[in-house]
């Protein structure tokens, strides 16, 4: 890879290393420290993800007005300050609601222009800029969770300087190197010589995201359940929380450690990004159809490894097709799009997860996801029927690696 995307991999995986030493306890400590009910717990973790896709739409557009260096100079500013205060006002719950909501508006800020800057910095690369960052965003995710676990265990205090540091790193980094990174302002790509006729074909290419981006959120929806749902299941079935976890560590350290077997396959068989998008929704299918008939925790570890094989084919071929849509100018902003629909899926997936499993039962809730999965099959067989370029169905070497 070109050393300026080296530099954005290593500042997304402090980003998120940093992010993710508080996510995963956010429900326990404003349960069992500031004694609020969980369901309290779920609204303010429902207003941290709002204030993210707030910060994700706001982000994109001001990575096409002011530069990815402002914007995310900006985002790293608020979760710097965030973060620093919530370590001094974490006894507050009302400074907690706020400031998280703080962390979540200043991270919603920073990653469309990561995606952004990733595409534009090596235009050549296909979807290799895209899975790049999304291999720092799980390394991060793993370190983070892991460390933030540690210190959690001594006081939670540690947890929210832990994080403010971290951000205090990507805000030097971004500081002294991201500013000095040369970016094709172009974005995405344009297809039309007449005005008329390029902006008739820029409003296909927002239709086509807009249809692409529904099944996305389907895929999201589902995926979450692994994070909420799931995770009640298992300890209603009486599997220990440490195995759960093993089932999280199992995921992180595939993505990372199984990316040439995934090259092999994308260069081999699966060329084209569509192609890409139906063998990783397809085997999404697999695992839900495992997780039906789960009843031991090698059930559920069989149904994370394939889980995780499809994520690993789903979610970077999501912005690289965002990135080929974008026209002159708007990469940021349907970057920003993207990203605010995977959060969406978040918020919405607990709530929908929780309704039909409370109705129906686990098991209904599971085929009823497979069943979910046709609707992200049929969006990416038409996103891109109305477009002068279908690239998205053809091989494309540049994207093969």
């Amino acid at each position: 890879m070109p050393k300026a995307i080296w530099i954005l991999v290593i500042g997304m995986a402090i980003n998120i290393t940093g992010a993710s030493f508080l996510w995963p306890l956010n429900t326990i400590y404003m349960n069992q420290i500031l004694g609020q009910p969980l369901s309290v717990a779920g609204i303010v973790l429902m207003f941290n993800g709002g204030a993210g896709i707030l910060g994700n739409l706001i982000g994109g557009k001001l990575f096409d007005k002011i530069g990815g260096y402002k914007t995310i100079m900006t985002g790293v500013s608020i979760t710097m300050t965030s973060a620093f205060t919530l370590a001094i006002l974490h006894q507050s719950f009302t400074a907690y609601v706020i400031l998280l909501m703080g962390l979540g508006f200043g991270a919603g800020l920073m990653i469309p222009c990561m995606y952004a800057m990733a595409g534009s910095l090596w235009p050549e690369g296909g979807r290799r800029p895209f899975n790049a960052i999304y291999v720092a965003q799980n390394v991060g995710v793993a370190i983070g969770a892991a460390i933030g676990g540690f210190l959690a265990s001594f006081r939670f205090d540690f947890v929210f300087f832990g994080n403010g540091l971290m951000y205090l790193v990507f805000f030097i980094l971004a500081f002294v190197s991201i500013r000095k990174l040369k970016l094709n302002r172009d974005g995405g790509s344009t297809t039309s010589v007449f005005e008329q006729s390029q902006l008739i074909e820029n409003k296909k290419r927002f239709n086509a995201l807009v249809i692409l981006c529904l099944g996305f959120l389907i895929c999201w929806i589902a995926y979450v359940q692994w994070q909420t749902n799931i995770s009640v299941h298992t300890q209603n079935l009486g599997i220990p929380l440490n195995h759960y976890s093993i089932l999280w560590t199992v995921n992180g350290a595939m993505i990372v450690f199984c990316q040439p077997v995934i090259r092999f396959f994308v260069k081999r068989w699966f060329h084209s990004l569509k192609a890409q998008i139906y063998v990783g929704v397809s085997i999404f299918m697999i695992a839900y159809i495992i997780l039906s008939q789960a009843e031991l925790f090698t059930a559920f570890l069989a149904a994370m490894i394939v889980l995780t094989i499809g994520e690993m084919f789903v979610w970077p071929a999501i912005p690289t097709i965002a990135h080929k849509l974008a026209p002159k100018g708007k990469a940021g902003y349907y970057q920003g799009i993207v990203n605010s629909v995977g959060t969406g899926g978040r918020l919405l997936g607990p709530l929908f997860g929780g309704i039909i499993a409370d109705l129906y039962g686990m098991t209904i809730l599971f085929y009823l996801l497979v069943g979910m999965f046709l609707i992200p099959i049929l969006t990416t067989f038409l996103f891109d029927r109305k477009l002068l370029d279908q690239s998205f169905s053809r091989r494309d070497d540049t994207e093969s690696a």
